[in-house]
């Protein structure tokens, strides 16, 4: 309990000192520095990967070295036939190549078995000879003495394979390479093959050195690194190259050098190569060239240029496709193994081998750490921006020193990782303040969603700051609705007031999502009436189109409403009152803003475009149609909406007259032949009525109340009844066709 308060302290005084973002950045940055001390084959893989970019784009410049390789390719297997061939001709191809002066041969190839086609075991091979062809066969030279003749002549080194799995033959110990040990034993860090494939006894003997031919890839089966020293059935023995090398010099040893950390390299014939902690060098590669290759069909047959052979190292490999002996290497996904041991030795020959020094890691931590600690340090206070482009700065210099390390001193030193390390901290900093920001805005969202319009609430919580008094002037449009005889039906449910609550929250949420889903803001509830406006918080090029949208919608809602309630007050045998709608709407110059005082306010919108929409509303009721309009919110929907002039009239409170509209539906109404016909029929009867044409008005009227639309029926009985009151009580002789409303 002690020890778990004192932790709960501790780690109260580290957030108090460092803060919670910073502290999981440090925290984030001591869990990547363990996971590079770690190394798992990701992290592994992704530092190889960075190397082989490095090859890729600078590979080892090819230079014409003393090393040439006998190649097994498809041209000699389509002319000296399939592998494996005779012994003797590949005794034949080792007299070409010593008379034409070549200092040493390698084989990357293994001779494990007799060569079945050696007269003294052809006829075991083949059936119903005689025994005196079999006697004569017998008493023909063994091809493969002849080969370990034509061997012991010359400097030769055959090919070993390491094997992992134990396999038991009768091969008798061979003759182990002499090595010098420099340091402490080195064998703990070595390769190790418990069992070697070897060449049949007659060519051990006659051979002058053994080298180990195997090549063990990265985890991902790419060569990059090859072992120049391994351990096998227990003795240390030399890499095929770096046989040939000690071989070709003349020298009865090689080499190891080490210290308490691993191997260190490896000193043959004068050269010190510098290894890694297992004896592996690291090759340098070129892309695959044609120049390393003499085809072994034409060493066989004596037709190639002697000075291609004369003073050069040479190696006997295949490069077929059926020999199955390629390599996937960061330059070439199939590269004959044999060009891979030459390039080894041009590595060694030319002193061009990549290392990896013993600080690398050590280095590469430190750059980490650093470049961690002042994204860590630098963000809280700078910001992202500026720390992210310090960080680029930072990272560029820490990726080019690399890569010119790389580049003029063959060193490999890790980039990936420490930029890995530095970005992830970066993220974990900007994703802690970003989230630290979100979560405000959530509070700002649960504070205020149930007052305010969505939109708003929205741009509220991406600038708390917009939380105070003031207001702009915007050109907005105000659509009012509001329920007919309302304060009939609420009086039916006088003795259940649950039920007028229910029925009110029943109409008032499909109109206003009716309104929001086309970008409307909600003002306000009045009882059954809504207030809301378009174009603000947020800009709506459109807002007239979405105001009558809304309306429209609006509309349809509350016809579906009563169909709904119809069924039910049949269902129940009740009465029913249909709920009808009055909706008006205008565009004008507007002020919008925060309204009220200090302690409450609201966000809402005054003008003289807000109260002549509402007297619109309230003129539905005379005009017998369910959605008015004012002239500036008609002249940009007229083209989409069946919208046509009803009027000019005088509102209360207003001296200036107004041109309204009815809106009736959507352009498919406005596009019928119904509509069309009685628009152009109404607009005769208006231009009747202005003219005092009472007899002609009257006639259309008696026409349009047979419209099938009902908004031109009731505008027609309207009319009449106007015109009726008209002829009893003449307008002035100066009368300029206003109509001055007498109620709200």
């Amino acid at each position: 309990m002690r020890c778990s308060r004192l932790m709960k302290r501790f780690a109260k005084i580290l957030r108090s000192v460092f803060g919670v973002a910073r502290l999981s950045a440090v925290l984030l940055l001591i869990f990547f520095l363990t996971v590079r001390v770690w190394d798992p084959f990701l992290v592994e893989f992704v530092r190889l990967k960075t190397f082989d970019l490095y090859q890729i784009v600078k590979p080892r410049t090819f230079q014409k070295l003393p090393v040439v390789i006998v190649d097994i390719d498809e041209k000699s297997l389509a002319e000296l036939g399939q592998w494996p061939w005779p012994r003797s001709t590949i005794a034949t191809m080792l007299r070409n190549i010593a008379q034409a002066g070549g200092v040493a041969v390698a084989f990357d190839i293994v001779f494990a078995e007799p060569d079945r086609l050696s007269p003294d075991h052809y006829s075991e091979s083949v059936e119903g000879l005689s025994e005196t062809a079999v006697r004569e066969l017998a008493s023909l030279p063994s091809t493969d003495v002849m080969l370990s003749q034509v061997m012991g002549q010359m400097r030769v080194v055959v090919g070993q394979a390491g094997r992992v799995e134990i396999v038991e033959n009768d091969r008798q110990d061979q003759s182990q390479t002499p090595v010098a040990l420099l340091g402490p034993d080195p064998t703990a860090f070595m390769f190790d093959y418990p069992k070697l494939l070897r060449n049949i006894a007659v060519l051990e003997r006659a051979a002058t050195g053994r080298g180990l031919f195997s090549v063990n890839p990265d985890p991902d089966n790419i060569v990059r690194r090859a072992a120049l020293v391994a351990l096998a059935e227990g003795n240390i023995q030399p890499a095929l190259s770096i046989e040939l090398l000690r071989v070709a010099t003349g020298q009865n040893a090689f080499a190891v050098k080490s210290d308490e950390a691993g191997i260190k390299g490896v000193v043959v014939g004068g050269v010190d190569v510098p290894t890694d902690r297992n004896g592996r060098i690291w090759i340098h590669y070129t892309p695959s060239m044609p120049e390393r290759f003499i085809s072994a069909s034409d060493i066989a047959n004596g037709t190639f240029d002697v000075a291609r052979i004369q003073n050069h190292l040479v190696l006997i490999g295949p490069s077929a496709t059926g020999l199955l002996d390629l390599k996937a290497t960061p330059l070439d996904p199939a590269m004959a193994g044999v060009e891979v041991h030459s390039q080894i030795l041009e590595n060694i020959l030319s002193q061009s081998f990549l290392t990896r020094p013993n600080y690398a890691l050590g280095a590469e931590l430190v750059v980490a750490a650093v470049l961690a600690l002042l994204t860590i340090y630098l963000v809280p206070i700078l910001g992202a921006l500026p720390v992210f482009a310090f960080g680029f700065v930072l990272a560029a210099s820490w990726a080019a020193g690399s890569w010119y390390l790389f580049a003029s001193k063959n060193l490999l030193l890790d980039a990936g990782y420490p930029l890995l390390t530095s970005l992830s901290c970066f993220l974990l900093l900007v994703f802690i303040n970003y989230r630290r920001e979100e979560v405000q805005r959530q509070e700002i969202r649960s504070a205020f969603g149930q007052y305010l319009a969505p939109d708003y609430v929205e741009q509220i919580a991406k600038d708390p700051e917009s939380l105070a008094l003031g207001g702009e002037r915007r050109r907005m449009t105000i659509l009012f609705s509001d329920v007919r005889n309302f304060t009939r039906i609420s009086e039916s449910f006088a003795d259940n007031p649950q039920g007028l609550t229910s029925l009110m929250n029943r109409f008032l949420t499909p109109l206003s999502n009716a309104i929001m889903e086309q970008r409307g803001t909600i003002d306000k509830y009045m009882g059954d009436a809504i207030m809301a406006f378009w174009n603000a918080p947020l800009d709506d090029d459109q807002q007239e189109l979405h105001a009558c949208s809304a309306a429209l919608s609006i509309v349809r809602e509350m016809q579906a409403i009563n169909v709904d309630r119809k069924a039910e007050s049949d269902a129940d045998g009740t009465q029913f009152f249909a709920l009808n709608v009055g909706v008006g709407i205008n565009t004008g110059d507007c002020v919008v803003g925060n309204m009220g005082s200090e302690f409450r306010f609201d966000y809402s919108v005054l003008g003289d475009a807000v109260n002549l929409a509402s007297r619109l509303e309230g003129q539905t009721k005379g005009y017998g149609t369910t959605i008015i309009i004012g002239e500036e919110t008609a002249k940009k929907v007229r083209d989409e909406f069946a919208v046509f002039e009803i009027d000019v009239i005088r509102v209360k409170g207003k001296q200036e007259p107004e041109r309204i509209f009815c809106l009736c539906g959507d352009r498919e109404v406005a596009n019928s032949d119904e509509f069309l016909h009685c628009k152009m029929r109404f607009e005769v009867l208006l231009q009747a009525y202005r003219c005092l044409e009472w007899a002609k008005a009257v006639s259309i009227c008696s026409d349009l109340s047979e419209a099938k639309i009902p908004e031109f029926a009731n505008l027609a009985e309207t009319f009449q009844n106007r015109i009726e009151r008209f002829r009893a009580s003449p307008p002035p002789a100066n009368w300029d066709g206003v109509y001055s409303a007498e109620t709200k």
